[in-house]
């Protein structure tokens, strides 16, 4: 099994897993350097789309050969930002990364009803990928960027995909705990209510989706063994999650922006989901070592 990102880039070396990656608007040295490590690594073939000048000159001020990229070259953002979805969408590349450009715009390239990647009645949400050195193994996490306050439904649909990816890094049966703040089912906390009925939906097997789930459960229930003991919550999910569905964006944004920046020692990916290809959704902010993680989370979940 998979447990942390050292292990994820083993796997890939030793399976010679290798995917092409068009890397949208690539104009920062971040999503530069981080397409030409991870070509460099084994498991991409880059294309950058945009201006070839600046893309070149970001490649010699850090000793990148550019001769190993494919570059191309269009000046314009907007038609940068087009032509790289078309790629896609024409079979030249397995996946999309973001780079200089807005989140809003790269959104609204994917979602366009007409010439974007996301089928009809699907559901977009971003997954999250996690190593922290006081957790014992990976933890996969959402919706953490798209869906504000998903319903019941929406939920069952988060779970699917989050389970997707855990599968895609080899757990057969991952821990999904669907997180609250309590243990207890109140009605005044509707989160805890969607939390027992999609634990019931997993439990009664009405599709496969291959799991085993609990809930609601508390964070601190879901990721601690000695507070389940504490609190005599008991059940194989407990203090052991593979996978954390929480009840609002809010709530996993927050958790996963208090790990980036206060938690010295964790290491992040994360990827949209629920689009014909994998999109990789960094922050402009985000160092060069989440932007790698994040093309090798990727690169594991690209069928």
């Amino acid at each position: 099994m998979i447990k942390t990102f050292g292990d994820m880039y083993s796997y890939l070396r030793q399976h010679a897993v290798r995917r092409r990656m068009v890397a949208m608007w690539a104009m920062d040295e971040h999503t530069v350097l981080a397409a030409a490590a991870a070509q460099k690594l084994g498991f991409i073939d880059a294309i950058l789309v945009g201006d070839e000048n600046r893309i070149r000159e970001i490649c010699k001020g850090n000793d990148v050969d550019a001769s190993c990229l494919k570059i191309v070259n269009e000046p314009d953002e907007f038609a940068a930002i087009d032509l790289s979805v078309n790629l896609i969408r024409e079979g030249k590349g397995d996946f999309l990364m973001k780079g200089l450009c807005s989140s809003e715009k790269f959104l609204r390239a994917i979602l366009n009803k007409e010439s974007g990647l996301l089928p009809k009645g699907g559901l977009l949400l971003h997954v999250g990928v996690m190593e922290s050195p006081n957790y014992h193994k990976l933890l996969f996490m959402g919706d953490n960027a798209v869906i504000p306050l998903p319903d019941y439904e929406k939920k069952k649909e988060i779970t699917r995909q989050l389970v997707k990816v855990a599968h895609a890094f080899g757990l057969e049966s991952p821990k999904v705990a669907f997180i609250s703040a309590t243990e207890q089912v109140l009605r005044s906390q509707p989160a805890t209510e969607d939390a027992a009925m999609l634990t019931k939906w997993v439990e009664r097997g009405e599709e496969k989706i291959d799991c085993i789930a609990d809930g609601p459960l508390a964070l601190d229930v879901a990721i601690d063994s000695n507070s389940a003991r504490i609190k005599n919550v008991r059940g194989s999910v407990a203090g052991d999650a593979d996978v954390l569905v929480f009840p609002n964006l809010e709530s996993s944004n927050v958790f996963w922006k208090t790990n980036s920046k206060l938690c010295r020692g964790v290491k992040l990916a994360g990827m949209l989901v629920g689009t014909t290809v994998p999109c990789v959704l960094a922050s402009r902010a985000d160092d060069m070592e989440t932007k790698l993680n994040s093309i090798a989370e990727a690169v594991m979940f690209v069928k």
